[in-house]
């Protein structure tokens, strides 16, 4: 993951790239970007629900997501058997994990959204 400062950095990069472009194409690139670009408010809040992986979904991470949801209910469900302490472990393991998404949810929707924008604009400008 990158620093706060790095994804600031890049950020700006890009608002630059973007201002030097034709009236045209920026506006195609406004207009994709609204479409495309995801809410770090959204992903906080899912994130709030860390242990079942919502928020990987909402980023398009399915593999994470799905992983994240199927040891989220492994847990839920080893809880109602006799192996209750083995399903504690298993969200408290979870937990831990995702303690760091939690935490970082600004930075990396900020990071997500930055690769989305220089997508678009090299889709825009076809610039590879």
């Amino acid at each position: 993951m990158k620093t706060k400062e790095a994804i600031q950095e890049d950020e700006e990069r890009i608002r630059k790239l973007v201002r030097e472009l034709p009236e045209e194409q920026r506006f195609q690139f406004f207009k994709r970007t609204e479409q495309r670009l995801k809410d770090p408010d959204t992903y906080a809040t899912l994130n709030y629900l860390f242990i079942a992986g919502l928020h990987h979904f909402y980023l398009g991470k399915w593999v994470r997501g799905l992983v994240n949801l199927s040891i989220f209910l492994f847990g839920v469900i080893l809880l109602f058997t006799g192996l209750a302490l083995a399903g504690v472990v298993l969200l408290i393991a979870i937990t831990i994990v995702e303690l760091k998404a939690l935490f970082k949810s600004q930075d990396i929707i900020q990071d997500y959204n930055n690769a989305v924008m220089i997508a678009i604009y090299r889709e825009i400008t076809g610039d590879l």
